[in-house]
């Protein structure tokens, strides 16, 4: 029976549309956010100095984005989801202003953190408002489009973080979120219909703290790991003590707790199950490549931070058109196994053939790899929420969407962090190796903050320099392909559910029908 908050009324198109580009424009602020800053970094340090906490401004932002998604997923489902969204955004948007008036690191690194608590509840609720507005036989379709976005604002980040920073400040890489989220929160405060919540409910804040504290402990883990401390240091065994005691109490209390903000009994769910580990190691590969083909470009190509992201851009259409032709694709059969099945197995094609990258590959080799891999990530990621929220019942599309984007999340925070530990590692052995006098005492973060300094080095130096990325990139992509195996295997053991025409939601109706009459 369906929740009597999350009745929707019918809806016309016009209305529809409204609300479907307002959530459109709020994964894009979301998204963008966890790229466009990484660009300005190098500026930020020179700026704002604390050089080596700098990770932390990029490692806030997605810990709290990572923890706070499964708490507004329940919020929505529990209240309804227009006020939680508003929240959203206005939390988002204060932290965005915050992060722009920051005078030094640690004032922006707390305000990166509150920034992500309302990126958190952009991302969850803007899939979850589509489950409740589009039946699960058409979500494809819009699911595509979401990822669109999202692929639009990996690769855009970059590119605008650099204009930004060579043509005004870094500054506005934060204020160009107000003007956007100003008509986003317009968009949805006006024609999202509110909804009415008339049962008493417990939010499950002991559980929210247990799982902050868990994720805060492992992403910890894979930043300290192998960079501030060694890996068997006692500080990092003690942290990673302290996660799975946190962990092990947040399992037991969400077994106990009468609504709990990630119920244990979803993952009985095969669906949910595969899809939230497949979600996992497909974003742990994808921010692998979207981390660092700009190193690649940059340091071993001698690209400029603008260019190179341009250069980007075919892996950035290649997602749009297969998430666009698989959506439509997945609403015409109501099957979609097969598209992320597909998917994971370009994936790991395209993770080899990165691995393959070095300084005298040719452009044009360096643009199929990339199309290859974008062909592979446009085919999963929009359709696999598509058979989550067709595997519940629909009291629990936003806690379900909540689940699975969490561990999206999770695995490109750790994906990040890792990659990042494995790159350092090998650069550091491969440096004495490949340069002239091996750049003693350097350390490789604070030569690639500045891929235009290497390029003004001596000739026999920047060319080492070059060869000692190229070959450390080739572990990290090797790494990247061993997980996209494992993404495929369990990809095969999805359990396919035949997509619903209808699934109980009649607003869905209207916009559909309105569309087969054009």
């Amino acid at each position: 029976m369906a929740n009597p908050q999350q009745a929707i009324p019918t809806m016309g198109r016009r209305q529809f549309w409204l609300i479907f580009s307002g959530l459109l424009l709020s994964m894009l602020l979301a998204s963008l956010d966890q790229t466009i800053v990484s660009t300005a970094l190098p500026t930020i340090a020179g700026d704002l100095g604390g050089f080596q906490d700098l990770a932390w401004v990029v490692t806030a932002y997605l810990l709290t984005s990572t923890a706070s998604t499964p708490l507004w997923g329940k919020l929505g489902d529990l209240y309804g989801r227009k006020r939680y969204m508003i929240a959203a955004i206005v939390i988002f948007l204060v932290g965005s202003a915050l992060c722009g008036l920051s005078w030094n690191l640690g004032a922006l690194i707390g305000f990166r953190a509150l920034q992500g608590v309302g990126a958190g509840g952009l991302m969850v609720m803007a899939m979850s408002v589509v489950g409740d507005i589009v039946s699960p036989r058409e979500r494809g379709k819009y699911q595509g489009y979401i990822q669109a976005v999202f692929a639009l604002a990996s690769v855009a980040g970059p590119l605008a973080g650099g204009l930004f920073v060579d043509h005004l400040s870094w500054h506005w890489v934060f204020y160009v979120n107000l003007p956007l989220g100003i008509v986003a929160l317009f968009m949805i405060g006006a024609v999202l219909p509110a909804t009415v919540n008339r049962v008493k409910h417990r939010i499950d804040y002991v559980g929210s703290v247990l799982l902050v504290a868990a994720v805060s402990a492992l992403l910890l883990i894979t930043v300290w790991g192998g960079r501030d401390y060694a890996w068997g240091s006692p500080t990092i065994i003690g942290t990673a003590v302290l996660f799975v005691a946190l962990l092990g109490l947040f399992i037991w209390w969400e077994g106990r707790t009468d609504e709990p903000i990630l119920p244990m009994s979803l993952f009985r769910n095969p669906v949910i199950a595969i899809v939230s580990a497949g979600l996992f190691t497909v974003s742990v590969c994808f921010f692998a490549a979207n981390v660092f083909l700009p190193t690649y470009l940059q340091v071993v190509r001698h690209d400029g931070a603008t260019n190179s992201g341009l250069q980007l851009l075919p892996m950035l259409l290649t997602i749009m058109v297969a998430s666009t032709v698989s959506g439509r694709v997945v609403t015409k059969t109501g099957r979609y196994k097969a598209f992320p099945v597909i998917g994971t197995l370009l994936m790991a094609v395209a993770m080899f053939l990165f691995a393959q990258l070095g300084p005298d590959t040719s452009r044009w080799v360096v643009i199929v790899d990339m199309i290859v891999m974008g062909a592979g990530f446009g085919l999963i990621t929009q359709i696999l929420i598509v058979a989550v929220q067709n595997a519940v019942d629909r009291r629990q599309i936003g806690t379900a969407t909540a689940t699975t984007n969490f561990f999206r999340s999770l695995g490109g925070s750790i994906g990040v962090a890792v990659f990042g530990a494995i790159f350092a590692a090998e650069l550091t052995s491969w440096l004495p190796r490949t340069v002239p006098g091996g750049l003693a005492g350097t350390d490789p973060t604070t030569l690639l903050a500045s891929p235009s300094r290497i390029a003004h080095l001596a000739p026999a130096t920047s060319t080492g320099v070059a060869h000692a990325v190229a070959n450390s990139l080739q572990v990290v992509f090797y790494v990247g392909l061993a997980i996209a195996v494992v993404s495929a295997v369990l990809m095969v053991f999805l359990k396919e559910v035949p997509l619903q025409q209808g699934g109980g939601q009649q607003q869905a109706k209207r916009p559909q029908e309105s569309a087969a009459q054009r």
